[in-house]
């Protein structure tokens, strides 16, 4: 597509394209990653060096879609979070109950 995330992005089998990073990225945004073979690199029909002029648009794609689920993500845990504290009961104590007190070494009373 010109606009928007790509269906697939087609690599030469350059290791950047196949690291976990990209995996774990194509995954999160919906998107395959087709490689061609040694004996037939331009199988995607561009010209040689077409393919350079698509990386910074790729980063900058990525880039406004790591926004847009930071944005989103925030949106949902505020959600959770309202949600939690209207259904949250106030507990109430009284001189000489006993309570468990969990403390942590490295974050202190927790």
């Amino acid at each position: 597509s010109k606009h928007g995330v790509p269906v697939s992005i087609i690599s030469e089998r350059n290791s950047y394209f196949t690291s976990e990073f990209w995996k774990s990225l194509q995954k999160a945004l919906g998107t395959r990653l087709d490689l061609s073979t040694a004996y037939h690199p331009k199988t995607d029909g561009q010209k040689v060096g077409e393919d350079k002029l698509l990386g910074p648009e790729i980063v900058q794609e990525t880039t406004d879609k790591i926004v847009q689920i930071k944005e989103r993500l925030k949106v949902a845990r505020d959600r959770q979070k309202s949600y939690a504290d209207k259904h949250r009961k106030q507990l109430e104590f009284s001189v000489g109950d006993k309570v468990l007190l969990k403390v942590s070494p490295r974050k202190g009373v927790g």
